[in-house]
């Protein structure tokens, strides 16, 4: 897959059908002595903690992208939870209400950001 002068091409073609494969799932050119490796690092299949099952090499993507079980933060009282609870916590936790120092009013968590603007 690669350019190869024409006075070298027929000792390089030879080489590398002798010494080079195409991995069927990636099509990545691997080394014939290193492809059982290279499919068993990269292209064996893992389950994932939230049950899902996926090639190894896209498990780290998955994880930090996708998984609903992913650590995620509430942006109302920043702990963490999983992803998949985070819209369920975070509808809960801005209807709490605190009370204001200016004003004494309760206002709403989610409305904490906004109030100074219409504070006294």
């Amino acid at each position: 897959k690669k350019d190869i002068p024409v006075a070298n091409f027929i000792t390089h073609e030879i080489h590398c059908s002798r010494n080079i494969e195409v991995c069927c799932y990636c099509s990545e050119s691997i080394p014939k002595s290193e492809m059982k490796n290279h499919i068993e690092s990269e292209h064996v299949e893992v389950t994932c903690k939230c049950q899902v099952k996926i090639e190894k090499s896209l498990l780290k993507d998955h994880e930090a992208s996708a998984c609903p079980l992913r650590p995620a933060v509430c942006q109302y009282c920043d702990i963490q939870l999983a992803s998949n609870k985070l819209q369920d916590h975070e509808i809960y936790c801005g209807a709490r209400t605190e009370s204001c120092g200016g004003c004494g009013r309760n206002v709403l968590v989610k409305d904490l950001k906004e109030h100074p603007r219409v504070c006294g």
